[in-house]
């Protein structure tokens, strides 16, 4: 019942920076967790940084950890992901998630965008 829809992926240079947005549509008010994930190819998916959408102090990945900054936009059901300091390592594809849950582990989330594509060249 919860339709999800990544932007703003692309190709940039490492220590350049990226946007990514999530749009969400449907029956969002039984969301709590909404986070960003992502997946390299030949690796697991991993948590990339959540935050709860009635607010709170959002979690990051170590990895990530002052470098990207998870916030949201109630008024167009949006959810962004700054990403400062990018690295090759960072290369990926990210999805953004939510459920009823808060967590970091990704089988906790039944509803998933499509994807957007990372790439940071060295």
């Amino acid at each position: 019942q919860v339709q999800l829809v990544e932007s703003g992926g692309g190709l940039v240079q490492a220590g350049g920076s990226l946007r990514l947005s999530c749009a969400a549509s449907g029956r969002t008010l039984s969301s709590r967790g909404m986070g960003w994930f992502r997946q390299a190819p030949g690796k697991e998916r991993e948590f990339v940084a959540i935050l709860n959408w009635s607010g709170g102090s959002p979690r990051y990945a170590d990895s990530v950890k002052g470098r990207f900054t998870i916030s949201r936009d109630n008024v167009k059901n949006t959810v962004y992901l700054q990403m400062n300091s990018l690295k090759p390592e960072d290369t990926a594809v990210y999805y953004c998630a939510t459920g009823p849950a808060y967590g970091i582990d990704y089988r906790q989330y039944a509803y998933w965008g499509p994807g957007t594509q990372v790439t940071v060249s060295s």
